[in-house]
């Protein structure tokens, strides 16, 4: 599925993954004591096994996904600890595997779960998502988001949420001692991830409605117990959320002309000056989700698409900056000349963190549609993850890499101790994959570093220099000489 040029670099530097599960293995084994000390030969395995969750792993999981519940579309919603109600039984799913959720959806809405619920003293049955499930029923169904990883003791502290249900990844153990002084149930669902103190109700996917009606059951059942200690909080954004590359494809041309013709043709003219991902986790030792938000102000503001998704997306969100109408306030007057005409905001959010596979395959459609790299590497375009704090994000940053994005994470550095380790995601890398891995602590650096990566592949490319306000091709009034020349 990667550009034909893209895979011949992975066979050249043979990284090209033998299994998912083989690379994982050889991985750990080579980490162990007495095994690999020689650095690039540990990186490049690392690449391998990037690749495979990459390529392979969240791929897959986005496709399966969307073939189960539905490829997004866009559609409208809210942000906001406004999003629950006083009324209402108020349940939050936090975390991110989406088939659970996907059912407490379905269920919340069953006549018996309502009826339930107005027998507690209830009007109804009101849902809210956090973190990456969030955004996996935004873009789905279009439920609110009460926001990202930094948001969920938030949550709780509105003393409103009656029940909390989560997962796996970027759950906070403090939630349940938290819960506790604020009447909220706190639910687990997976073996692989319990708590000492919560309730667990563990997810079998052949009896997901019977758990479902479970959980929900659980909450309505608390609904009573609600205490008036807590924090208002009534703020809400609204946002449009749910693109997909086969949507942003349909979107430029149509159903019988669905092409990504238009945005290769906007950024070969200077319209659009190049694109960014903006990615990853929010982080609590920096101002949580500020620096997201400062460099999609100014990436849009400098003419730069920004393509989002996980916790990135929900600091856009939760500041208004996901509407056509806020957003192109802010937008430079080639992006917003081009998001005009399609009816689009400047910032796509694209969905979970899984979904990072969404920005490869619509980097392989650019490829494919031809004017700009052939491959993936070489694109005008930048993946960063300004407040990362998990492994995974590590992961993720490292499959754009290898397949020749140039990444840019915030923070120090984990291996800045080591210069040949540092030299060598920065500038091996880029020399082999046309990808590299940087850290960054200063945002102003980051978007500082992001635009000359953007302008270099230009200029490599041999597209139009980019002028803020002038682009496209200069037209002449010719004489008749001039015209003749012209034809020969």
């Amino acid at each position: 599925r990667a550009p034909q040029k893209t895979r011949e670099r992975w066979k050249k530097w043979g990284v090209v993954p033998r299994g998912v599960d083989r690379e994982v293995c050889e991985g750990m084994h080579r980490t162990h004591m007495g095994v690999d000390h020689e650095p690039d030969n540990l990186l490049m395995s690392a690449v391998r096994v990037a690749l495979a969750d990459g390529w392979a792993g969240s791929m897959i999981s986005t496709d399966i996904s969307d073939v189960l519940f539905g490829t997004p579309r866009p559609m409208r919603g809210k942000a906001g600890f406004g999003m629950f109600k006083d009324d209402q039984v108020n349940i939050v799913v936090h975390g991110h595997e989406p088939t659970l959720a996907e059912m407490i959806v379905l269920m919340a809405d069953d006549p018996e779960m309502q009826e339930y619920a107005r027998s507690k003293g209830a009007a109804g049955i009101n849902l809210g998502g956090m973190c990456c499930t969030a955004n996996e029923i935004l873009m789905r169904h279009g439920i609110p988001t009460a926001g990202g990883f930094t948001n969920q003791e938030l949550a709780i502290l509105t003393g409103k949420v009656d029940a909390m249900t989560v997962d796996v990844q970027c759950i906070m153990p403090a939630l349940v001692k938290l819960s506790e002084r604020f009447h909220t149930r706190m639910v687990t669902t997976s073996e692989k991830a319990k708590f000492t103190g919560a309730t667990h109700v563990g997810y079998e996917e052949h009896r997901a409605a019977e758990v479902a009606k479970e959980i929900i059951k659980l909450a309505v059942d608390n609904f009573p117990n609600r205490k008036k200690n807590g924090y208002a909080a009534t703020d809400q954004q609204d946002l449009v959320a749910g693109f997909s590359q086969e949507y942003i494809e349909y979107m430029q041309g149509g159903r019988m002309r669905a092409s990504f013709r238009p945005l290769n043709d906007a950024i070969q003219v200077g319209r659009i000056r190049g694109v960014v991902g903006l990615a990853g986790c929010d982080n609590p030792r920096v101002p949580a989700q500020g620096l997201h938000l400062y460099l999609a102000k100014e990436f849009i503001k400098s003419d730069v698409l920004v393509v989002s998704t996980g916790c990135g997306s929900h600091a856009c969100q939760a500041a208004g900056y996901m509407t056509p109408e806020m957003a192109l306030e802010h937008a430079g007057p080639g992006l917003k000349e081009v998001c005009e005409a399609i009816g689009i905001p400047p910032i796509l959010p694209l969905g979970s963190c899984v979904d990072n596979s969404r920005i490869l395959t619509i980097l392989t459609a650019m490829a494919a549609e031809g004017g700009l790299s052939e491959e993936i590497g070489g694109m005008p375009g930048v993946g960063i993850a300004p407040e990362w704090m998990s492994e995974k994000a590590l992961a993720i940053g490292t499959y754009f890499a290898a397949s020749g994005v140039p990444v840019i994470f915030g923070g120090e550095s984990p291996v800045g101790a080591s210069n040949e380790v540092t030299r060598i995601m920065s500038e091996t890398w880029y020399e082999r994959f046309k990808g590299a891995f940087h850290f960054e602590p200063d945002p102003e650096k980051i978007f500082d570093m992001a635009l000359k990566y953007i302008d270099a592949a230009r200029d490599a490319l041999k597209l139009k220099k980019y002028e803020p306000g002038k682009f496209g091709v200069e037209r002449v009034l010719m004489d008749m000489a001039a015209r003749r020349e012209s034809s020969l």
